[in-house]
């Protein structure tokens, strides 16, 4: 991949997993320097001036109405990472810390934040270089920014805290070291413009947003699977009868199920079926499309955070002004992001139906008792489906908005905060659900498939490609086995999105 070129401007939540995930190597515009530079010296002519100004020379929080003396700035900034580096727990993934700090180069890029430019640059430096600062995940209440977490990055800019490099966990002296990197040293405002922003909870999200609309294509293939081997009608799936209705993501999803059916049996209308469905076949559009507008709207969400000046305070270099705000709230992301966590739950538990139709025998059009050839003796996939089951309510629980869980904080200073890690958090959860869920759903619809082979010769092409990639990770059940690796299989092949790869190899985009 060339390298991204950092302006402040366009970058896409995909920019984000691919200098995340994959290692893109990134680039601070020339102009996006000379902003920083011009906003930097703006700030040093206040500083000189003494002009009162918010996490410069005052203290900050319920402290923000003490003004400090001109010693008192220089030590202020080490003081500030120190005090908010309060994290907890397990460190963060490292795809999770090298999104944030994307984003806050992002940030900086627009040249209202007042840091140095030395600053912004080792953060460039620290993505080229596989240099990644130990974070512990848990202790950001997603206002005022993501303050814990990104305080374990700003140790770094003093050669402190933790960091990753070349796979090894070292001291973040010996890790900038290691990697040619010199350390900047904070000045004043170098550690408020480094971590006052929601860039943590907003890298997370953009990841997850990659991530789910890659599961809401799987989920489509699934149900496709599903559908053929329960003999779906299939003109619900016809695009005219949502495009009538209006809304995308239904479109989306029926014109994305039409191409995983197209050419078999059913869809060509040479297999009897019901003249209407149960829902969870009927309106498997409706609901996966649902989940689609939803994810639309967050991204929009996203990227427009991941495009703006998330800090506090922020500096007018064009107007010789600072103002102190409060654009480090995390709402804006939290509140569509629980949606979305919320979508892919209601996507689960439609496809735990579906697989419950293929399970019994009262609903399943003729398939054996929960796909066994010796119900009795043999229990098939019963237990498959309490396994999805308890992973269902786990995605309830846990689709509790966090978003309206404030707690006060900072002697009720900060009395309303926007919870978006958790939000964040709880998402990658659900979503890890999702796979085990969906991945029981492409293992019985596989084999009712082997069950339905002599009734209906042909599959849809996307149906066919799939159930060929399934069999590759999991045997057909002829006799009862310990199911649990064919579970955890499935999951790790739904995560993979291989299943997905290679349909849309066959059929072309899903999107």
């Amino acid at each position: 991949m060339e390298t991204l070129v950092i302006t402040g401007y366009g970058l896409t939540i995909d920019n984000v997993v691919e200098v995340a995930r994959f290692g893109r190597k990134v680039e601070l515009a020339q102009e996006a320097k000379e902003r920083i530079n011009i906003c930097r010296e703006m700030l040093e002519k206040k500083i000189e001036n003494h002009e009162i100004m918010y996490g410069v020379n005052t203290g900050i929080g319920e402290f923000s109405e003490v003004v400090l003396n001109d010693d008192q700035v220089k030590d202020f900034q080490k003081y500030l990472i120190y005090n908010h580096a309060a994290g907890i727990g397990d460190p963060a993934p490292i795809e999770y810390v090298r999104g944030a700090m994307l984003g806050r180069i992002n940030v900086h890029a627009h040249g209202n934040s007042g840091n140095r430019l030395e600053i912004t640059q080792t953060l460039v430096d620290m993505l080229n270089k596989g240099v990644t600062p130990y974070v512990c995940q848990k202790g950001s209440v997603g206002a005022c920014g993501d303050l814990a977490p990104m305080s374990q990055i700003a140790l770094l800019m003093m050669g402190e805290g933790k960091a990753y490099y070349e796979n090894e966990l070292l001291t973040g002296k010996e890790a900038l070291k290691r990697a040619g990197i010199t350390i900047p040293g904070l000045f004043a405002r170098d550690g408020l413009a480094t971590i006052n922003g929601s860039n943590v909870l907003t890298a997370m999200s953009a990841i997850f947003l990659v991530d789910a609309n890659n599961f809401l294509k799987q989920a489509e293939i699934a149900a496709s699977m599903s559908l053929e081997a329960l003999k779906a009608n299939m003109k619900p799936y016809t695009p005219l009868l949502h495009e009538v209705r209006g809304f995308k993501g239904a479109v989306r999803s029926a014109n994305s199920i039409k191409k995983c059916v197209s050419g078999g049996d059913l869809e060509e209308g040479r297999v009897k079926c019901k003249v209407q469905d149960a829902y969870s076949m009927r309106s498997t559009p409706q609901v996966i499309g649902t989940a689609h507008d939803a994810l639309a709207y967050a991204r929009s969400q996203v990227e427009i955070e991941l495009n703006g000046v998330g800090d506090n305070p922020i500096f007018f270099p064009d107007k010789n002004l600072q103002l102190s705000g409060a654009n480090f709230q995390g709402s804006p992301v939290s509140l569509p992001m629980d949606m979305a966590g919320a979508a892919i739950t209601m996507v689960c538990v439609m496809s735990e139906r579906r697989m419950n139709r293929l399970n019994n025998p009262a609903l399943s059009v003729g398939l054996p008792a929960f796909l066994s050839k010796g119900a009795g003796m043999f229990s098939g996939l019963m237990l498959s489906q309490y396994t999805a089951d308890m992973q269902i309510v786990e995605q309830r629980i846990l689709s509790a908005p966090a978003s309206i869980q404030s707690i006060p904080a900072a002697a009720d200073q900060e009395d309303f905060v926007s919870m978006g890690m958790n939000t964040a958090i709880k998402n990658f959860q659900i979503l890890d659900n999702a796979y085990g869920i969906l991945g029981i759903e492409f293992m019985a619809a596989a084999q009712a498939l082997d069950f339905r082979k002599e009734e209906i010769p042909q599959f849809g092409k996307g149906t066919t490609k799939a159930w060929k990639v399934v069999r590759q990770h999991v045997e057909f059940l002829d006799i009862d086995r310990p199911l649990y690796p064919d579970h955890t299989n499935m999951k790790a092949l739904v995560k993979s999105c291989e299943i997905l790869e290679e349909v849309e190899k066959e059929i072309g985009s899903l999107e």
